[in-house]
């Protein structure tokens, strides 16, 4: 691939994920999907409709991203999530902060993102503490204390720390198989779960258009983007991804990228990635769909408290989403999409985090 053909693929891919997340962006804003609101919803009304929404979007994308995998789409071993380590203590840790954070902060970091799109000065500011907490958590003073307490506490296998994988060598059986199983199984089980008769239409629409936007984000990233030889250091690699691998949507780490982005643009060493292209996208949709709706409306804090509450769940949440590895888009739907042990424990305890806030939050009332 000559160097002409690698800037125009490169071009091509940032523009269709812009495209692809200011979709994700709308519907999640036309269809009230939040993670977070979903476990509150359970939690203080005993109302699963939204839960039911994130399932029939995680068994979307599970079933989607199955799909490529046995079709050699996307090789699951150049995925950001596979690797034969589990930091287990890093993803239920990290898993707890960002749930009790984004319960603080009115939801996780693609909440915030759509919030923002429709006028949320609040969601702003959320956005821009998370994005600083994330990149200290990478680079900064909070990630010597995540590589030394917490990243170093893993478990080593012989293969990829994906249950297909791991079943498959504990088994005997063929890892085609047993994907196929595991993968089409559970994802259909959810998507069956989810559309039982007498489901909400409107807002199970949502969890499809989500489930196919992360399916087609792991092909875009996968298939479209892969090069098999750069034109520069001839090594195989995935176009305008920040880490070289398979990325799919997430929310925290890129918004972190795109803070550096912004402040060091006139640096020639810091180009567009598929992250920042997938958080401008987010917001551009929001924006769409608020103007189309016409309830686009400037919000601000209603008193110190409420603003103090909210730098503490964006900082929660920043440190916790690099933690994990993912936020409530990034384990809690990618990651999960290919059955990664990891994005369980995440999730587990992202839920236990905002559930354990949203009990201690409804006990000072």
């Amino acid at each position: 691939m000559s160097a002409a053909e690698f800037s125009s693929l490169s071009t091509a891919v940032l523009a269709v994920i812009f495209l692809l997340a200011a979709g994700l962006g709308f519907a999640m804003r036309e269809t009230r999907f939040c993670t977070m609101g979903a476990i509150s919803d359970v939690a203080y009304l005993q109302d699963w409709t939204r839960m039911r929404q994130w399932a029939l979007a995680v068994g979307v994308a599970m079933c989607g991203a199955t799909s490529l995998v046995l079709w050699g789409g996307v090789a699951v071993g150049d995925t950001l999530y596979a690797s034969r380590q589990l930091p287990w203590l890093s993803a239920l840790v990290g898993g707890l902060l960002f749930g009790a954070g984004m319960v603080l902060a009115s939801g996780c970091g693609a909440r915030n993102l759509t919030r923002l799109g429709g006028g949320s000065l609040k969601a702003l500011v959320v956005l821009l503490v998370m994005g600083l907490a994330a990149f200290a958590t990478l680079k900064g003073v909070t990630a010597v204390a995540r590589v030394r307490w917490l990243d170093s506490v893993q478990l080593q296998f012989d293969t990829l720390a994906l249950l297909p994988e791991l079943l498959a060598q504990a088994g005997g059986w063929p890892v085609f198989a047993t994907r196929l199983a595991l993968g089409l199984g559970l994802g259909g089980l959810l998507i069956a779960l989810a559309l039982r008769p007498g489901r909400n239409a409107g807002v199970l629409l949502g969890g499809l258009a989500v489930g196919l936007c992360v399916t087609a984000a792991w092909w875009l990233g996968g298939h479209v983007g892969e090069v098999a030889e750069h034109p520069e250091t001839l090594e195989h690699m995935y176009a305008t991804t920040y880490s070289g691998r398979i990325e799919a949507f997430s929310f925290v780490t890129p918004v972190a990228h795109t803070l550096d982005w912004l402040l060091f643009f006139s640096d020639s060493n810091k180009r567009l990635t598929w992250g920042i292209a997938s958080v401008c996208g987010m917001v551009a949709g929001s924006l769409v769909h608020a103007l189309w709706r016409r309830d686009f409306q400037w919000q601000g804090f209603a008193d110190t408290q409420d603003l103090a509450r909210h730098l503490l769940g964006a900082l929660l949440m920043g440190v916790g989403g690099v933690t994990a590895l993912g936020c409530t888009v990034g384990q809690g739907i990618s990651a999960v999409s290919l059955l990664s042990l990891a994005s369980l424990i995440a999730i587990a305890g992202i839920v236990a985090g905002a559930v354990a806030m949203l009990r201690y939050l409804a006990a000072r009332q």
